[in-house]
């Protein structure tokens, strides 16, 4: 399923941490946006639509674990989010944080790119949509 920047995610009879999964896994397939913008998209869409789509470009250099495949590019993008959203709670953010990266390597054992993606990214796709409608189901928390 994919839409223009334009169009909205169809989310009746979805909770919104589907629906930002979804918006997230689309904005990934088609290729316009990686891991961490394709998050951190999904996330403003959704939590801070008054927010201008120029801030996802600050996400260009998180994609594949940063370019030296360190740090998941998903987990990135969340970080991203959380502080958009949280803007100025830096402790909230801190403590959000560090829940995603536990809650990343309870189900992944890491958040390394590179190990990640040692037999390939086609489970990047999974990645970036679980991590997107983990940050919306943090947020709704919040």
């Amino acid at each position: 399923m994919f839409w223009s920047k334009k169009e909205a995610v169809q989310s009746e009879g979805m909770s919104v941490s589907e629906a930002v999964a979804t918006e997230a896994e689309a904005l990934y397939r088609s290729g316009k946006m990686h891991c961490a913008e394709a998050v951190l998209s999904a996330v403003k869409n959704r939590f801070a639509p008054q927010v201008s789509d120029e801030v996802v470009r600050i996400a260009a250099g998180f994609g594949g674990g940063s370019g030296a495949g360190c740090i998941c590019g998903a987990v990135s993008g969340g970080t991203m989010a959380l502080g958009l959203v949280m803007e100025g709670n830096k402790k909230a953010v801190a403590a959000k944080t560090r829940e995603l990266h536990e809650w990343f390597k309870g189900e992944y054992r890491v958040t390394c790119c590179k190990v990640l993606t040692a037999k390939g990214k086609s489970g990047c796709v999974d990645l970036t949509s679980r991590v997107a409608g983990k940050i919306a189901e943090m947020l709704e928390e919040n």
